[in-house]
């Protein structure tokens, strides 16, 4: 299972809310007196040492030539409850004893510096994927890195040889950037006596980050810098989290933060609908996302409109009104309206009146994308609706994989191990892992700020993110995701966002950036192109720099 795209796997989570019921959110500890094989400097850790490679470059954005200095590294971060200070009072002889060593870990990350630019003038943006359990393999080699690994737009890559080229989307004309890999994958590795617990589960991720953040600031002298995050995917509810615990925990104020693939409020998950038979907010912020696809498909009853985005507009009219209301009747709604419900559900989703009345006007992404395409035993994307393949079961009800990560995931893992064992000079003797399984082990219980830990399944961080923009109301948030992303609809981040529980004057503070294109928006060009002068215009307007 590849990529960004563990959100690929949306009943896994649904095992989660019992194991996350018996796990117990890890509190300070209780030791009255150091244990030295349990402690380190915060320069090191008992079984990770911090590692620094660098390199030099130039990459032409915009017909100017930028030159960087690249660090590929790692930074050693320790769990909540840490002893930063226990280590001094233990014998230097014990320091490097590894026996029941507590869990620590070794955070990889890839950071390209502009030559020549003062830090404090220079802005610098924390950038990573999601999953959980992904690297940030894609955001870098597919997005705003220096060098960018050529896709096939809507259709399979052919097989190596790849091609890697100098981006002219990098995002390097507007900040300096670390691509961070999650603890556990790509090149970060956890250790330690209960490691999976101190670092998979959105706390835990979230603390691991926030201390890598403050490290890095620390390390590389970026205090006084313009800061920022991108995460994507579910990058989104680790930067929510995360950007609160910045501001209101450690006071550190960041200019913006960019949400692309925006998951903040995991009831309204696309894939989950069916499992929660009273919750159908989901299948409204779906719909808009299947009407996209149908348009680019041609499975629009009746002919294409000329133009995608009036359709969607007309979608989600359709999907908050008269589809909400339906849905909301459930059986008290009377057959006259279900017949037209379902008569304009299949104008929207292409698919036929009667698969809608069966399914109960209910159609989930998984669903949508076996069923869109079924009469040519075609499977039709879901992280990028634009992409299809053959099906692997014709007679499944859900799809079973995805076919644009099928046809794109082995470009950017070649790419980038080629680029980093080369040109960042890095990991020659490890073992890269574009992503890990730890939905088994992942804890989705978390308390929003104020209130107690829920231990369920549907776990909002709106309020987290909410918390941040009302304790910094400086803060400026940037909303992007493409019309083709079933995984996490567009429409569903305008909704979550408008239920936002902040003031009035704080929404001006948000800003929409759509594009047509998938989970991955960068992996059409065009989008790529958009996204990118999106990216560097948010950032130059709010990072309080004289341009």
């Amino acid at each position: 299972m590849s990529a960004t795209r563990l959100l690929l796997a949306p009943l896994a989570i649904l095992g989660l809310a019992t194991a996350a019921q018996a796990q117990e959110t890890p509190g300070p500890s209780t030791q009255k007196k150091p244990d030295a094989s349990n402690t380190a400097s915060p320069d090191r850790g008992v079984l990770f040492r911090p590692e620094a490679v660098t390199s030099e470059g130039s990459v032409a954005v915009g017909g100017k030539s930028i030159a960087y200095r690249a660090v590929a590294g790692t930074i050693v971060v320790h769990p909540k409850g840490w002893d930063d200070a226990a280590w001094r009072e233990a014998p230097s002889k014990e320091l490097d004893e590894k026996k029941d060593a507590k869990a620590e870990a070794s955070i990889f990350y890839a950071a390209y510096f502009k030559k020549g630019a003062p830090s404090a003038g220079r802005p610098i943006t924390f950038l990573y994927n999601g999953g959980p359990g992904s690297s940030t393999v894609w955001l870098h080699m597919g997005a705003f890195g220096p060098k960018r690994v050529i896709t096939a737009d809507d259709s399979h890559t052919p097989a190596a040889p790849y091609s890697l080229v100098d981006n002219r989307y990098s995002l390097l004309d507007a900040t300096d950037l670390v691509f961070v890999d999650a603890p556990g994958t790509g090149f970060s590795r956890i250790a330690g006596k209960d490691k999976e617990k101190a670092f998979f589960g959105i706390d835990a991720d979230a603390y691991a980050f926030d201390e890598f953040v403050k490290a890095f600031l620390g390390k590389y002298q970026r205090w006084n810098s313009p800061k920022y995050l991108f995460g994507e995917s579910y990058g989104t509810p680790r930067s929510a989290v995360l950007v609160n615990q910045l501001t209101t925990r450690d006071d550190i104020d960041f200019n913006g933060v960019i949400l692309l693939s925006q998951i903040l409020d995991f009831s309204l998950f696309a894939g989950l609908q069916g499992a929660n038979p009273g919750n159908v907010e989901g299948y409204v912020t779906q719909l808009p996302t299947m009407a996209a696809t149908a348009w680019y498909h041609n499975r629009v009853p009746g002919g294409r409109p000329p133009a995608l985005e009036p359709f969607l507009k007309e979608a989600e009219r359709f999907a908050t009104t008269d589809y909400a209301a339906a849905l909301m009747q459930g059986a008290e709604l009377d057959p006259a309206t279900r017949q037209s419900v379902a008569d304009r559900l299949a104008r929207f989703t292409g698919l036929p009146v009667a698969y809608i009345l069966k399914a109960d006007l209910r159609i989930d992404g998984p669903t949508f994308s076996k069923q869109l395409q079924a009469a040519e035993g075609t499977t039709t994307g879901r992280l990028d609706t634009r992409f299809s393949g053959p099906d692997l079961d014709p007679l499944a009800k859900d799809a079973d994989y995805d076919p644009q990560s099928a046809a794109l995931s082995s470009a950017y893992v070649s790419a980038f191990n080629d680029y980093v064992r080369g040109t960042l000079r890095y990991g020659r003797d490890e073992t890269f892992k574009p992503s890990i399984d730890v939905f088994g082990q992942w804890d989705w219980s978390h308390a929003a700020p104020g209130g107690q830990a829920l231990k369920m399944v549907g776990t909002s961080v709106l309020p987290d993110l909410a918390s941040a923009m009302k304790y910094d109301p400086q803060l400026k948030v940037m909303v992007a995701g493409g019309y083709y992303d079933l995984a996490t609809p567009y429409y569903q981040a305008w909704y979550e966002m408008h239920h936002l529980p902040i003031p009035a004057n704080l929404r001006s503070d948000i800003e929409y950036h759509f594009y047509p294109s998938g989970h991955m928006v960068y992996a059409h060009e065009e989008s790529l192109h958009q996204l990118h002068d999106s990216v560097a215009d948010f950032i130059r307007r709010t990072d309080n720099l004289r341009h």
